[in-house]
């Protein structure tokens, strides 16, 4: 099998072939479907590693005291020797990791093999593809809980341990300090017990993602945002509890736990940074400073973690394996949401790779996970949903510039047709607005006497077969969009169809099957907000990325009026799946990438919903979705954050980019710029010139795809992987 290993003398990292482990009494064997990186502790080790023999030292004063004490008792040459030797061998990485049991030992009767569990240990949760458990080192993984957030166990027992060290209570306020993984998932499980967190963290991105996570404000604590906050919030008495979960050689976090800290305040420790505690801020304070000892009791007792013996519940209630059910109960109840903290998912043949990008600083996570192969085949055994991304292939046919005016016909001639579309064509030279085609007469002769087409219809096939069409318009009801489409494009007409593309997968497979057919792919989705001049230049101001992104989008949608044909979901689709396009198109085009993976939850009693998509790059989209809110507020507001920036939309009325430099836009007039026309430019544009639509195909698809994704993920209750066909 293949493990990966690190030589702490020369700083090799490598993934090596090693033999399976047996499968001994008191114990399982699991074979790992995810584990996942440390990106403090692992990557520290990795880092100390690559350092001179001298540096080492200089990191580890406590294995130089412990040198010197062997110098003493079995002098130089054999400590040096015994140095040597142990520098010079491969250690095994990784402690926290979700597989299934593939061998019971002898004396286990709480799992089978096939179960799906979570295992902890830097001695038996390593990266390897095979691993032997100890039972206080496992616990079977909640039904519907995906692997990869089972993955998360024992960093979050690290995370609960120290919770529960700081003792909070209902109503109190928190401040942690440092926002990386452990940070994120402190500010989270405070949030569930009801305690309003305040997070420090120079890094912005992951300051708006503690927020976005329960975090009540969170800022760079050289800054005065995060004493602001804590003042505001305490009533000016400061916090009843600090966790330092920040790591490095600063004795910053120390200072400021004092200075933030109420009288006879608890200050924990969790991550491993510098602890010169100022003594007259904490004696003058009478501050409770105290460990969290990695992931609860049991930690370290041989008896515990390799002989099974369990402490008495009465006297012992949270040991390590019972911290690491209780984590996994609360992410499987959507208590503690992780799907947000996942930056990067690697092919665990990757492995040496990706610690090295995540070393050189190119890859910038919160967490890494590895996955493992055939771990698909046990994902989707677990419940894992998955919706397929269908592939596009067409052998385009030459489309011939046109010198006369475009001929365009429109199927459907509703409110969004008359008010959005129409008047900006009728205005446009180049333009013959030809045909209108409605369900019923009047309809159509209302639209051919306010905008000037040359003919009304109710026939659709009278349009598709009219050679002189240049392009279709498809603005009728949702349930309708794709077989009109489909049709339209095997009568090789370019296409323009008004949001959804398509309300199932089977409907998107069949656009798909006409354009291969047809080898006609002038085809557009009336995504129009990435057009919008407002938004363009905000992100032209912003400028290239060079790490992940953190995106938030609030929509403010309203409720509908009674009788309103959205409401009728059995033939319509849900209201989201009618406009959730718009804005997962947005915030891929903002994010230059489509989606890999969705994660929606939403409570019951209303349309409300919380959509997280994740990108290739690490970088999440966060899309509110919201009914209930007050009708006064605005309807759209968007933010991006990324490399120390930050971009912000307000409704199409305001821009703003907060960098080095600031820039807001002036304010817009009252009717608010969604780029309807400049993309009806783009459109008639690449039909009138043969040249590439507005939106890549693939684009198109894969935000269709997403957005369908959003009630798989519903229905199943689990995030959902969008797998792109070859």
């Amino acid at each position: 099998m293949k493990q990966v290993v690190q030589n702490y003398k020369s700083g090799e990292l490598t993934v090596l072939d090693v033999p399976v482990p047996g499968c001994k009494a008191g114990g399982v064997l699991v074979r790992s479907a995810f584990s996942l990186i440390s990106t403090g502790t692992e990557l520290m080790k990795v880092s100390e590693a690559g350092m001179s023999m001298l540096g080492k030292a200089r990191s580890r004063p406590d294995q130089v005291a412990k040198v010197m004490q062997s110098v003493a008792t079995n002098g130089v040459p054999a400590t040096y020797r015994k140095v040597m030797g142990k520098l010079d061998s491969y250690t095994p990485l990784g402690y926290s990791l979700c597989g299934v049991v593939e061998q019971v030992g002898a004396g286990i009767d709480d799992v089978k093999v096939g179960d799906l569990v979570a295992c902890a240990g830097n001695e038996h949760a390593l990266h390897a593809e095979l691993n032997w458990v100890p039972k206080n080192l496992y616990t079977p993984v909640p039904d519907g809980l995906a692997p990869r957030h089972a993955a998360f166990g024992t960093v979050g027992s690290i995370a609960l341990q120290g919770v529960r060290q700081g003792e909070p209570q209902l109503g109190e306020v928190a401040l942690v300090i440092g926002l990386g993984l452990i940070g994120q998932l402190v500010v989270q499980l405070l949030a569930a017990s009801g305690v309003r967190v305040v997070g420090a963290d120079p890094d912005p991105v992951r300051c708006a993602l503690a927020e976005r996570l329960g975090a009540a404000a969170c800022g760079d604590p050289a800054s005065a945002t995060v004493e602001t906050a804590v003042a505001e919030l305490t009533g000016g008495h400061g916090v009843d509890q600090v966790y330092l979960a920040a790591g490095g050689g600063s004795n910053q976090p120390v200072e400021l736990a004092a200075r933030l800290c109420r009288d006879r305040g608890r200050v924990v420790d969790i991550g491993k940074c510098r602890l010169d505690l100022p003594w007259n801020a904490y004696y003058e304070k009478e501050l409770d400073v105290r460990f969290s000892r990695s992931y609860g009791p049991g930690r370290y007792d041989p008896e515990y973690e390799l002989e099974g013996r369990d402490y008495p519940i009465g006297y012992v209630r949270w040991t390590e394996r019972r911290n690491l059910a209780c984590f996994l109960d609360l992410v499987a109840r959507n208590r503690v949401d992780v799907e947000p903290l996942i930056s990067h998912i690697a092919d665990f043949d990757d492995a040496v790779e990706t610690y090295r990008r995540l070393k050189d600083g190119e890859l910038k996570a919160v967490a890494v996970l590895f996955q493992y192969p055939g771990q698909e085949k046990e994902a989707e055994a677990a419940g894992a949903p998955a919706v397929a991304v269908p592939a596009v292939h067409v052998q385009r046919r030459p489309v011939l510039a046109a010198n006369a005016p475009l001929r365009l016909a429109f199927v459907g001639a509703g409110n969004y047709a008359t008010s959005m579309l129409l008047p900006h064509l009728a205005q446009r030279d180049g333009v013959a607005l030809w045909t209108v085609a409605t369900t019923t007469a009047l309809s159509a002769a209302n639209a051919q006497r306010k905008f000037g087409f040359a003919q009304a219809t109710t026939d659709l096939d009278a349009v598709l077969g009219d050679k002189t069409i240049d392009a279709v318009f498809v603005v009728t009801r949702h349930s309708s969009h794709a077989e009109l489409t489909r049709k339209a494009l095997l009568a090789g007409k370019a296409v323009f169809v008004e949001k959804p593309l398509a309300l199932t997968e089977d409907e998107l497979s069949g656009v798909l099957a006409a354009v291969e057919e047809s080898g006609n792919d002038r085809l557009q989705v009336g995504f129009n907000r990435r057009f919008a001049p407002l938004l363009q230049e905000a992100k032209e101001r912003f400028g290239a990325r060079t790490g992940p992104a953190s995106l938030r989008y609030l929509v403010n949608a309203g409720r509908l009026q009674h009788g309103s044909w959205y409401l009728q979901q059995g033939t319509e689709g849900t209201r989201f799946a009618g406009e959730g396009g718009h804005f997962i198109d947005t915030a891929s085009w903002l994010l230059d990438a489509d989606p890999v993976s969705v994660y929606a939850v939403a409570p019951s009693g209303n349309e409300d919903l919380q959509v997280v998509l994740r990108y290739p790059d690490g970088s999440t989209a966060t899309i509110s979705y919201v009914t209930t809110g007050a009708p006064g507020f605005p309807k759209e507001t968007l933010d991006l954050v990324a490399d120390g920036k930050v971009l912000r939309l307000d409704d199409f009325v305001r821009a703003s980019v907060y960098g080095r430099k600031r820039w807001v836009s002036s304010r817009l007039p009252k009717a608010r710029d969604k780029g309807q026309n400049a993309e009806l430019a783009a459109f008639i544009k690449a039909v009138r010139t043969g040249g590439p639509m507005p939106v890549p195909l693939e684009s198109l698809v894969a935000t269709t795809a997403a957005t369908l994704a959003v009630e798989t993920g519903l229905a199943a209750g689990a995030p959902v992987t969008l797998e792109r066909a070859r």
